[in-house]
């Protein structure tokens, strides 16, 4: 059994999600691989205090890097899931996205 604490790992941070934060009002998190929607929905409306419109899961895949010297594929990255949280309208924005540009 999993608290909410445990569903949300960290923020995802990139290019595309400061763009989807500025714009869209959404924010990207990379969580748990045992979170459902609504375990998401549930952990970011409790611990942030915002309401949660909609909740998009993505299992992302390992990234797989050549290796120079022996020629093989290796798996550098390991897979992730991550969570895509719409929230409604009207809704105040996180405050550990305010400074980023």
């Amino acid at each position: 059994m999993t608290t909410i604490y445990d569903v949300i790992v960290r923020p995802l941070v990139t290019e595309k999600s400061n763009y989807q934060s500025g714009k869209l009002a959404q924010y990207v998190f990379v969580v748990s691989g045992d979170a459902t929607r609504s375990m998401v929905k549930d952990a970011v409306e409790t611990l942030f205090e915002v309401t949660v419109a909609r909740v998009n899961i993505m299992n992302v895949p390992a990234k797989r890097g050549r290796r120079n010297r022996a020629r093989r594929l290796l798996v550098r990255k390991p897979s992730f899931k991550k969570a895509i949280i719409t929230l409604a309208e009207g809704s105040k924005s996180f405050e550990i996205f305010e400074g980023v540009q």
